[in-house]
């Protein structure tokens, strides 16, 4: 007859099972925390991702408005240079080789490129022309606040001041 052995340790009492789970939920915390739930597409039993897919919108965005454009019925109007959009506070959004699409019949125009805003009076001497009866009296206003300086300042009663800020020319 042979004597059987057990091939493995008794069973542990119950203080070593307390130690083991704890060590076990240790583990697994560690490992949740360094692979963590976002990897995993699917349920229990999936393969897991090796890096996050990052989704375009933009592009599916420009898209869409370039197909709502396109059922506007706009066309491409070529060589514009500069388009100024004036606002009511003075301002005017600049745009230098924008690309311009209108349609008549929708009244609708787009302009489409970088745009700066900028002050009225940094444009000044070139979008005269471009002013509409809106832009005319802010320009007005603009005339006037540099004349209230220049009025204010000459008016210091001996027209012979202006000499006073040159300084004295030495011989040598």
């Amino acid at each position: 007859n042979t004597i059987s052995r057990p091939l493995h340790d008794p069973l542990p009492v119950d203080s070593s099972i307390a130690t083991m789970d704890r060590k076990i939920s240790a583990a697994r915390a560690k490992l949740a925390a360094r692979f963590g739930d976002g990897g995993r597409t699917g349920g229990k039993g999936t393969i897991r991702r090796k890096r996050k897919t990052v989704h375009k919108n933009v592009s599916t965005d420009d898209k869409r408005l370039q197909s709502t454009l396109k059922r506007l019925g706009v066309n491409n109007i070529p060589a514009i240079e500069e388009v100024n959009l004036f606002k009511a506070d003075g301002t005017v959004i600049h745009f230098t080789n924008p690309k311009v699409q209108a349609s008549i019949a929708a009244n609708t125009y787009v302009v489409s490129g970088n745009g700066e805003q900028k002050k009225l009076q940094d444009l000044l001497p070139d979008i005269i022309n471009q002013l509409g009866p809106d832009s005319i009296s802010s320009i007005r206003k603009l005339a006037e606040s540099y004349q209230a300086p220049a009025a204010a300042g000459g008016a210091g009663g001996d027209g012979d001041d202006s000499d006073d800020d040159l300084p004295d020319l030495v011989n040598s």
